[in-house]
């Protein structure tokens, strides 16, 4: 018993010694026509340091207009973990690697989440 509270309780001093300010961390989205695109471009933003983390979530289906007609397109999504700061550069990253004329690069802040996993965000993005 005292081990199980002993770890509850330094659980809960870890997570309540953390501190984060909302909005200091972002999660930015971007398409990608195939998986191939969407690999080398997650593995460029990591390597670089733009990002933490990327997740890719194949196969999803978007429809939009473009250049007065209505469009329909099967595509890959990136979800991107990373300082709100670094957004700017980010989208540079992606405009200038990504395929489309217009590379969709939007972002909303990280009110808030797991500590830890914050913390690691900042740890590995500088800032």
């Amino acid at each position: 018993m005292f081990h199980l509270l002993r770890t509850v309780g330094l659980r809960a001093f870890s997570m309540a010694s953390e501190t984060y300010t909302s909005g200091t961390h972002s999660v930015a989205f971007v398409t990608c026509p195939n998986d191939t695109q969407a690999r080398d471009l997650a593995r460029g933003i990591v390597e670089k340091k733009l990002a933490a983390c990327v997740n890719i979530l194949p196969a999803i289906k978007s429809i939009y207009e473009w250049q007065g007609k209505i469009e329909e397109d099967n595509e890959v999504l990136l979800m991107i973990k990373t300082r709100s700061s670094k957004v700017p550069a980010l989208a540079e990253y992606v405009r200038s690697n990504h395929p489309y004329e217009v590379a969709e690069v939007i972002s909303l802040p990280i009110e808030q989440g797991n500590p830890p996993y914050l913390k690691w965000i900042g740890d590995i993005v500088p800032e």
